[in-house]
């Protein structure tokens, strides 16, 4: 989309990535999913068959399906709250975190660039909920691949008129997370995964309400200028 110029009108910033940057991401992605990823999973295989992981027949009802994912997605998000907020200290955003943040201009691939430590650390966050609950391997997958389009779509740069965030409010999305990849560490909040109220509880998104509220004003007056007649 980036490259075709598509969608442009919903892009939430200007800046569009260069294919060397685009590429460089791409590689990085295989090689940490390669090298970090797949050992992870494989080494947390033994806690989650211990903790009653299965693959068997009968499948999970929907019910216990959508109840532990929503469970899942609330502790993920706490814990990546206050871990991403240790990011952003400084010596660890310095030799870590700021990897993630060499792309100031998001896309939907750099939900995932980031130093192995990071990925480690962070990740711990996705797999804590299904690690204790030994979930159906049909739980796991859904879980992991909302989890995935979450990510990648707070990563996108694109605020599209069907976007979550526009119909649930403490959902953060694109734009919530864009605002977070323009600031300096010191001074970036909205440090959530998925949901805004952390932020909101303990004030991190205080500069970022701020910047919506000044660009409702803005609209409201460009609509009123655009209503009154003008007189000579």
């Amino acid at each position: 989309m980036e490259r075709l110029g598509y969608q442009q009108k919903y892009k939430i910033q200007g800046k569009v990535n260069s294919v060397a940057a685009q590429e460089k991401c791409v590689m990085k992605l295989l090689l940490y999913h390669i090298c970090v990823n797949l050992p992870l999973m494989i080494g947390s295989y033994p806690v989650f068959k211990y903790m009653g992981f299965t693959s068997q027949l009968p499948l999970p009802s929907w019910n216990v399906v959508c109840f532990q994912i929503l469970s899942y997605f609330i502790l993920e998000d706490f814990i990546f709250y206050w871990g991403h907020r240790i990011l952003h200290t400084k010596w660890l955003y310095k030799h870590v975190h700021s990897v993630h943040h060499e792309y100031a201009t998001p896309f939907g691939l750099t939900s995932e660039y980031a130093h192995p430590a990071e990925i480690l650390f962070l990740g711990f966050a996705t797999i804590f909920g299904p690690a204790i609950t030994g979930p159906h391997l049909l739980t796991l997958w859904l879980w992991m691949s909302l989890r995935v389009i979450e990510t990648v779509e707070a990563h996108c740069g694109y605020d599209f008129p069907w976007s979550l965030s526009r119909y649930l409010p403490i959902y953060g999305g694109a734009d919530f997370h864009d605002y977070h990849h323009r600031l300096l560490y010191t001074k970036s909040g909205n440090y959530s995964s998925t949901f805004t109220y952390m932020d909101w509880i303990f004030g991190t998104d205080k500069g970022y309400r701020k910047l919506k509220a000044l660009k409702a004003a803005e609209h409201q007056y460009d609509y009123v200028e655009e209503k009154v007649p003008k007189t000579d």
